[in-house]
């Protein structure tokens, strides 16, 4: 509706200042004609809105100028009782405050639109706190205190004393000058400088803040959106990348390549299968990217990379060995074992004998030999297996502009950026 739009143009000029015919148009999606006839509209309604000339002019509002616009279409309230409505979105230690915003919201709606939009919001659920196999769908955020001291830090350029607990590394204390918040994924990242190096500390990890009263070393003017962009494509291009060649089954080729940075070549081999060389952006993503596609992708190359998922799954599969008892529900350990499954033993009847062998004696290590040789060689069979489970995180896609900071290399605390510590 127009009278939405001209709301809309006035709300822009206030918020903005100046803004030329072009941008407004940009912003309320319309041709820049259409601006023109609004803004002819406007101030034939007694709306102070005029036109500065010359390379950086366009439209602005008499300095001083206020008017209400409080009123909200049906729509309107609806967005915004949805937004408030989010249970995973990061709120930055404002959770109450966004929850008494929405009540007064909600009471300064005409009955009609309170009562529809209401029952409007009884049927979404929107970012419930866990998914449909009880899995947490968001990262737990520091405390309030925590996140107030952040934030006090942030808008008021001073300097913030963290406790940061970097991936493999104890917390420890360090003092940075923050620039901005950004949130992706439901993942809130800060992005600062220490010692005049670019760093990105995800949120999750600050165990303590303290903002300081000295004045944050920083810009006065930032674009977030461009230092998230840089810093991504300087992390997606940092020394720890690695260059892998390996071979896959056709039906996993979109999945595995979500996770990769980059594909350099991609042929059918004689076997039917994908064979590739890809890019992942460090040594565990690549352990990680790989994993997840049990015997339906095989690393070629390099062996170091081969020989961890070697290692990987020989502990899985000693881990659940048919000669191991689980631990006791109370932690206690067992010594009991039971003997290795053959042809003629079901594994749902019990065994009076159920004592089984010595795991250390030389028949269970033949055993073992003999089991690591047929896997061996249904290893290098082509034949696609059966679909693995499901991995328990989600992977990581090219189009974030950094991946969770869990996949960094060990020994950064931040991410991302051009420099790692």
């Amino acid at each position: 509706m127009r009278a939405d739009r001209l709301v809309s143009l006035v709300l822009l000029l206030r918020r903005h200042g100046r803004l030329s015919a072009t941008t407004l148009a940009r912003h309320l999606e319309v041709s820049t004609r259409t601006v023109l006839r609004d803004i002819d509209a406007l101030s034939a309604a007694g709306v102070p809105v005029y036109a500065e000339r010359g390379r950086n002019g366009g439209f602005t509002l008499l300095p001083g100028f206020h008017t209400e616009l409080t009123g909200l279409t049906h729509d309107e309230a609806l967005a915004l009782l949805i937004a408030g409505s989010r249970r995973g979105t990061p709120t930055l230690g404002l959770g109450s405050a966004l929850a008494s915003a929405m009540l007064k919201v909600v009471d300064a709606l005409p009955d009609t639109h309170r009562n529809a939009a209401t029952d409007v919001t009884r049927r979404l659920l929107i970012d419930p706190d866990t998914d449909l196999l009880a899995r947490r769908t968001t990262p737990p955020e520091p405390p309030d205190d925590t996140l107030a001291e952040i934030r006090t830090a942030v808008f008021s350029g001073h300097k913030l004393r963290i406790h940061y607990a970097a991936h493999g590394h104890k917390p420890r204390w360090r003092t940075i000058d923050p620039i901005g918040l950004v949130t992706v994924r439901d993942h809130t990242y800060l992005l600062a400088t220490r010692d005049g190096e670019d760093r990105t500390y995800r949120l999750s990890r600050v165990r303590a803040a303290r903002h300081l009263d000295e004045p944050a070393q920083r810009p006065d003017h930032v674009d977030l959106d461009r230092a998230w962009h840089d810093r991504g494509t300087r992390f997606r291009a940092g020394d720890n990348q690695v260059t892998v060649r390996l071979r896959l089954h056709p039906d996993h080729r979109e999945t595995l390549l979500t996770t990769a940075v980059a594909v350099h070549t991609e042929h059918t081999g004689p076997d039917d299968w994908l064979h590739l060389t890809v890019t992942f952006q460090d040594h565990r993503h690549a352990r990680w990217a790989l994993w997840q596609h049990s015997t339906h992708a095989e690393a070629l190359h390099p062996q170091w990379l081969r020989d961890a998922l070697h290692h990987q799954a020989t502990v899985t599969a000693d881990l659940y060995a048919p000669t191991r008892t689980p631990p006791h529900p109370d932690g206690r350990s067992s010594n009991t074992h039971r003997p290795p499954l053959g042809p003629e033993i079901d594994a749902t009847t019990p065994r009076a004998d159920d004592t089984g062998p010595d795991t250390t004696s030389p028949s269970h290590r033949d055993t073992r030999t003999n089991a690591d040789s047929r896997s061996s060689t249904a290893k290098n069979t082509p034949h696609p297996a059966p679909e693995p489970p499901s991995p328990a995180h989600p992977a990581t896609t090219r189009d974030s502009p950094a991946r969770d900071d869990e996949n960094n290399p060990p020994g950064t605390d931040s991410h991302p950026s051009s420099r790692t510590q």
